[in-house]
């Protein structure tokens, strides 16, 4: 009967220390999104051919949105949208700032991507680059990026991009503070980049 209740304990004491574990393994990685900065280091291009790393998501909040200049709907709209949200919150352009990762390099160039969001604002800044170094950031930010071809029957002909459509919010340290999903209500939105000014 002792030699099943040793057995027993000693059982419950692996149980307890995988469930330990297994705990530490799921919130861990949250903790440190939370308490360093997000994504991975890099060196890629802005929309005017100057050199830009994850340094210039530091001293202010930044909003950075993925996407390409081929796309139909959602990235136009966020660059639109966002533009609006960033004037009412920050009419001077002191407290906010704003990136736009291309996840197509191949087609978008700095310049191709600093004509196509001049277009719209000049609030926020293209970024694009080599695209093996533009996929590390990508998968770095845990950001979603597939091309997709227009037909299936000539995967090598023209394609267009389904990707992550969240506005990421990082702080001034470059630490995730949250997201703005597409077709966000206009006023929660306004509150976040709110929030996210103050700090």
């Amino acid at each position: 009967m002792k030699a099943v209740r040793i057995i027993l304990w000693s059982c419950v004491l692996v149980m307890a220390g995988l469930l330990a574990w297994l705990t530490y393994s799921v919130t861990a990685p949250g903790q440190r999104l939370a308490e360093g900065p997000f994504g991975v280091p890099f060196e890629l291009f802005d929309q005017n051919g100057k050199a830009i790393t994850e340094q210039a998501f530091r001293g202010k909040p930044t909003a950075l949105f993925f996407g390409f200049t081929h796309c139909p709907e959602v990235c136009p709209t966020t660059l639109f949208e966002l533009d609006g949200w960033m004037k009412q919150v920050d009419p001077d352009k002191t407290l906010l700032q704003a990136y736009f990762v291309t996840v197509d390099p191949e087609r978008d160039t700095p310049e191709l991507l600093g004509r196509y969001i001049s277009n719209v604002t000049d609030r926020i800044v293209g970024i694009a680059g080599d695209p093996a170094k533009v996929a590390e950031v990508i998968k770095g930010y845990r950001v979603y990026a597939k091309k997709i071809p227009v037909d299936e029957s000539q995967p090598n002909g023209d394609y267009t991009m389904d990707h992550t459509a969240s506005v990421f919010l990082l702080d001034a340290e470059g630490r995730f503070k949250g997201t703005i999903a597409y077709g966000e209500n206009p006023e929660t939105a306004v509150q976040k980049l709110t929030n996210l000014a103050k700090g």
